[in-house]
C-alpha cells in the first residue's frame, strides 16, 4: 500500500512503515499527482482534501490527524466511498491546559487576579469541557455557551451568548468552523460582538482563527484599549494580519494542542483507523515514546495566586511561544508566513500535567493538583 502523509505528522513514518510505502510531503504542497497510485492519505489544517484534490486518484482512505475537520469535504468522501478518520479529543488535554497557562501568564503581566473574574467558555466539545472541569478544580467561577449540546438536554446547564459576554471577564473560545446552519461559528465575534465586551474583558481564540473577524478585531482594538488578546488562531495562516498580530496581548502559532502527548494521539487515533479500515496491524505505540515521571520544582509562596502562577509557569513558558512569533525583525510576508509554519514544525517538545509530579504540597493545594492530574508526593 501506498502512503502519502504530510510531514509534520508525528512519527508517522515509523508508526505506518508496517502498513505500506510512507511518502512525506509538505502538508501544502500535497497535489493530485502525489496521489496517482496513494491508496491512504494523511494530512494535518493545511491540507484541504475534497473534489479538487482526489479526483482521478486512487484515494481509498483520509485520516486527518486533527480534531478540527473543516478542511475536509466529508460529503464528497461519502459520496465516493472513501473512508475517513478525525483525531477527534487528541489534543484536548493539551488545549484546556494551555488556556490555563495563557490565564495564569496574563494575570501576572496585567495584574489581575484570574480567581476574582468569572469565565465564560465557548463551546464545550473535548476541549471546552476539559477547560471547565480546570477552571471549577482551581475557584473559578465558569459560565458555558453550546447551543447544539443545549438543544440535546431538557434541564440545560448552558447559557446564551449574549449572557457569557455581559458578565464574564474571561471569555475562551473552543467551537469548531461552520460557515452554515443554525449555529455557524464562522465571524461569530464580529465587531457588534466585540464593542460589547466588558471593560478589561480577556478574550483567548484556541479554536479556529475566523470564529473571530479578524478585521473587526483590528478595528475595536484601535478604539478600545481596555481589553486582553490573546490569539492561537488566526484568519489566514500562515499568512496572519502583521497589523493586528502587533496588537493583541499575547500571540501563538497555532500550538495550543502541540504537547507530545497531543502530537503522539492524533498519530495513534488515525493509525488506529487506518488499520480497521484496510484490515492491517501495526505494533507502533505512542506510550513507548512517552518518560515516566518528570519532577516539577516549583519555589514555595504563602499566596495561592503566586503559588499557582509559579506552577503554571514552572509547567509550560507561553511567553517562549509569544517571543518566537512576535519578535521577527523585518521579515516580509512571504518570509513571516514560512516562519509561523517553521515554529510549528519544530516545536519543543511541552509535556502535559500528569508527567509532571510536585512535592511537598500542602493538602489544600495537592488535592487541586491531583485533580488537574498533576502526581504528588
Amino acid at each position: 500500500m501506498k502512503i502519502i502523509a504530510d510531514e509534520n505528522i508525528p512519527q508517522v513514518s515509523e508508526a505506518f512503515k508496517e502498513l505500506g510505502e510512507v511518502t512525506l510531503i509538505p502538508g501544502r504542497q500535497i497535489d493530485q499527482q502525489h496521489l496517482a497510485d496513494c491508496q491512504c492519505l494523511l494530512v494535518r489544517t493545511v491540507t484541504r482534501v475534497d473534489q479538487a484534490l482526489l479526483e482521478g486518484t486512487s484515494v481509498e482512505f483520509v485520516g486527518t490527524a486533527t480534531i478540527g475537520t473543516d478542511h475536509i469535504d466529508e460529503v464528497y468522501l461519502q459520496q465516493n466511498s472513501i473512508g475517513f478518520s478525525n483525531a477527534a479529543g487528541c489534543n484536548a488535554e493539551a488545549a484546556s491546559e494551555y488556556v490555563i497557562s495563557s490565564l495564569f501568564a496574563l494575570s501576572e503581566l496585567k495584574g489581575f487576579n484570574p480567581f476574582e473574574l468569572k469565565a465564560g467558555i465557548v463551546g464545550c466539545g473535548n476541549v471546552g469541557s476539559r477547560l471547565y472541569q480546570k477552571l471549577t478544580t482551581l475557584g473559578i467561577e465558569t459560565l458555558r455557551n453550546d447551543p447544539p449540546l443545549a438543544e440535546k438536554e431538557v434541564d440545560s446547564v448552558y447559557v446564551d451568548l449574549d449572557t457569557i459576554i455581559q458578565q464574564c471577564d474571561f471569555i475562551s473560545l473552543h467551537v469548531p468552523l461552520t460557515e452554515t446552519g443554525p449555529h455557524a461559528t464562522k465571524h461569530l465575534f464580529d465587531k457588534e460582538r466585540l464593542m460589547k465586551l466588558r471593560q478589561k474583558c480577556i478574550l483567548v481564540n484556541a479554536a479556529r482563527g475566523p470564529v473571530i473577524d479578524n478585521n473587526a478585531l483590528l478595528e475595536v482594538l484601535e478604539q478600545r484599549h481596555n481589553l486582553t488578546i490573546h490569539l492561537d488562531t488566526w484568519e489566514h495562516e500562515p499568512n496572519i494580519s502583521r497589523d493586528l498580530l502587533a496588537k493583541v496581548d499575547l500571540a501563538t502559532p497555532h500550538i495550543a494542542g502541540y504537547s507530545v502527548e497531543g502530537r503522539l494521539r492524533g498519530t495513534q487515533m488515525i493509525l488506529d483507523a487506518t488499520c480497521r479500515h484496510f484490515n492491517k496491524s501495526s505494533d507502533w505505540h505512542m506510550s513507548q515514546l512517552l518518560p515516566g515521571s518528570i519532577d516539577l520544582k516549583v519555589q514555595p509562596s504563602d499566596y495561592r495566586l503566586e503559588y499557582w502562577q509559579r506552577v503554571f509557569l514552572q509547567h509550560y513558558d507561553i511567553w517562549q511561544d509569544h517571543l518566537a512569533l512576535t519578535q521577527t525583525g523585518d521579515l516580509n510576508q512571504e518570509a513571516f508566513a514560512r516562519h509561523f509554519d517553521g515554529l510549528r514544525r519544530i516545536y519543543e517538545d511541552r509535556y502535559e500535567y500528569e508527567r509532571y509530579r510536585i512535592d511537598g504540597l500542602p493538602k489544600s493545594l495537592s488535592t487541586v493538583a491531583c485533580e488537574l492530574l498533576f502526581r504528588v508526593s
